[in-house]
Formats: structure tokens, sequence, C-alpha cells
């Protein structure tokens, strides 16, 4: 009997130590701090919680309730918030040194309330004179912008369209003297001036492809700024695209030959006649053949390839919904896909979209101008296709485009 009334003398004197000692450290807070269970029956009010309600040396304060005495809230509508999820609950208050915030947070495992006690947010008053004239200020400071914004962008313009007239000038000033010369070249070179020694011959042949790549630069010249100005006009007619194709590759077996590069080819049996402007793509499908041999090494191959393709356009006039699409969808192929891969350097991923815009150039030591898959993607998206590039470096590239072989759907039959 002696023994167990000292162990529990003892533990009644830990728990006071411990109940001093976590009171101590809560006065040290800085801010008015209640704990209370969960009927409301407050624990424990740290010194500046008393000082803010008025508890101090109060006998009535063992029977202060939390939600009748300070918060003035109905423990239940409190308790529902908190349990439905929410960290924190803000209520106003009053306290001896004015209004005030209730900062409520609920400990689940001892089932306790925390409430911090803040000053309320001051409401600074609105000058309405004062924001009325801050903001008169901040649409001037905008129209201002806007109007420099504009000055630029019709000063921006007006160089563009000085630039494609001048290359447009230039383009038809070299046009004719271009032609005379090739014509001469291939005077010579048949041998109808006179037989020709075999070092002539070579000279002849080399200065005969300088002039070749002039003339394709100018005619380049000439379908840019003829895009630019909104003045290129597609003849859509009824063409095979096997000739179009087979037309690529005779003009450019010597040269791949010359460069000792295998041309390969893979058309497809089943490929359509149907409406396109044969000269347009026949220079799309040239400029990217001549992108391919210039960049894929000796002994290296490029594939230029064609097929008929099924191609689900995302967007389309009148499109039937999707389970009407699906039951009565035909099998058979609405485009044409056309292919040029090479065994070359690659281009990186983040280039893949540059590469198409005016001027680019992903090797600053390549011949050209940057204009030849700008002006290819154009002529592509005006005839309703696509263009895009797969490629990794080191593992070369593979141009496609998408024609459309329905095109009186688009409206240009």
């Amino acid at each position: 009997m002696a023994g167990n009334k000292a162990s529990s003398m003892e533990t009644h004197a830990t728990g006071s130590t411990l109940f001093g000692l976590m009171s101590s450290l809560l006065d040290a807070v800085d801010k008015p701090l209640l704990v209370s269970d969960r009927g409301g029956r407050v624990l424990f009010a740290n010194l500046h919680a008393q000082d803010a309600l008025s508890w101090k040396d109060d006998p009535d304060e063992a029977r202060r309730n939390l939600f009748r005495d300070v918060l003035h809230v109905d423990s239940k509508g409190l308790f529902g918030q908190l349990e439905g999820g929410e960290q924190e609950v803000n209520l106003p208050v009053e306290s001896a040194h004015g209004p005030a915030r209730a900062r409520i947070r609920w400990l689940p495992e001892p089932d306790w309330l925390v409430v911090f006690a803040e000053p309320a947010p001051v409401d600074v008053p609105i000058n309405q004179d004062q924001m009325r004239q801050t903001v008169n200020d901040l649409l001037q400071e905008r129209e201002i912008t806007y109007r420099n914004l504009l000055a630029a962008y019709l000063r921006l313009q007006e160089v563009n369209r000085q630039k494609t007239v001048f290359l447009g000038s230039a383009a038809h000033e070299l046009k004719t003297p271009l032609a005379v010369m090739k014509g001469y070249y291939d005077l010579l070179l048949s041998g109808s001036l006179g037989h020709l020694a075999e070092k002539q011959r070579e000279i002849l042949q080399e200065s005969k492809q300088s002039c070749d790549r002039l003339v394709r630069l100018v005619s380049t010249f000439l379908n840019y700024t003829a895009l630019e100005s909104g003045k290129l006009v597609l003849q859509f007619q009824d063409n095979d695209i096997r000739d179009c194709l087979n037309d690529v590759v005779v003009r450019w077996n010597e040269a791949f030959q010359r460069a000792n590069v295998h041309f390969e080819t893979q058309f497809d049996e089943q490929l359509p006649v149907f409406k396109f402007d044969y000269p347009k793509i026949q220079q799309c499908i040239t400029n990217l053949v001549d992108n391919a041999l210039k960049h894929t090494p000796k002994g290296g191959r490029v594939l230029l390839g064609a097929k008929p393709h099924f191609w689900e356009r995302r967007v389309t006039p009148a499109a039937p919904p999707k389970e009407e699409r699906r039951s009565t969808r035909r099998p058979h192929p609405n485009s044409v896909l056309i292919s040029v891969a090479d065994t070359g350097v690659g281009i990186s991923a983040e280039y893949h979209q540059e590469i198409f815009e005016d001027f680019v150039r992903v090797d600053p030591s390549s011949s050209g101008m940057g204009l030849g898959l700008a002006i290819t993607k154009r002529l592509i998206q005006a005839h309703h296709g696509k263009i895009w590039v797969d490629s990794e470096p080191g593992r070369g590239s593979s141009f496609k485009f998408l024609l459309p072989t329905k095109v009186e759907a688009y409206g240009y039959a």
C-alpha cells in the first residue's frame, strides 16, 4: 500500500512537471493560442490568449467554452468542415485589442482543437478617383505600346516587301542570260559545234553543273517571291504521279552517279491518276532529292518511294459522327504518300519544325539559301497536303509528304 501510494505521488509530480514545461513553452508563442477538447472545454490558454480575452485572474476561466464564449459557432458545423478535409478554418473573433481572426486546426489523434489568433486583415479604403486615374494611365500606356508595335510591324512588313521585290527583280534579270548560257552548254556538249577533247568536255560539264545550280536558285527565288506576294496560281489537272516521279529520276540519275550515291526507287503499282499541279509537285520532289544528295556521303543510299495511303483527316467538311464514320469508312486510300529517305548525317529533333521555315539551314556550311524546304512546305499545303521529317543524328533522314487524291472535297477541282 505504501509503495503504491509513493508511485502515484511520483507520477503526479512528473505529470505536473511536464504540464509546467509545456505551459512555459506555449507561453513563449508570440500569438494567442488556445487548446480545447471536442466538447469545447478549454484545456490550455497561453498568456497572450488570456490577455486578448481578458481571462487573467478570472475565477470562471476553467468553465470557459471555446464554441460558446470565443468562436460563437456551432461545434457540429465546424467539425464538419475539418473532418471533411479542410486543413484550417478561419473565423472572425473579438479580442481586447480589437477585431481578430481565429485560425482553427484539428488534431485527430488526441481529438483536440488548436486555435491561433491574429489581427484581422485591414481593408484599405479604395480611393475611386485614384483608382480611375491609375486605370486611365494603364490604358494610355497600353495604347502607346500598341501603336509602337503596330508601327514596328508595318516597318518590318515594308522591309519584307522590298526584299521580296528585290529578289523577284534580280531573279527575272538573271533568268534570261542563264537560259542562254545553259542552251550553249547543251549545244557544245552535244558535239554540234565540233569535236571536243576529253579535258574540254570535263570543263564544260562542270560549268554546266554550276549553271544548272544557278538556274535552280533563280527558280527558287521566283517561286518564293510568287508565294510571298500571293501571286502563285496552281494549275490542277489530271496527272500521273508516276510520270512525275520518273521525270525526276531521269533528271537526277547522272548527278547521283557522279556523287557515287545509290539512287533507288520504290513505286507502288496502284498509284492513281489525280488532280495536282505537275510542275510544282515535281519541284517539291526535286528539292527533297537535291537535299538528300547533298547530305549523303559517297557510297550512301537515297530511296525515293511512293504508295497509296489512307489519310484520316481530323477536320473534314461536314464530318459524320464518329460511330457512323467507323461503320461506313472505306478501306481504299484517299491520298498518295511520297517519301525521300537517305543514309546521311540526320537531323536533331529540335530542328524538325524549324527546317521548314524561311532561310533556315541546319548546316551553315551547306550550299543553298535555306528556302527549298520552306517553298516545298508551302506548295504541299497549297495542295491541302502535309509534310514532315523523321530523322535522328547518325541514322539519316526520311522526308514524307501526303497529297490528297480527292481534291473536289476541298474546293479546287
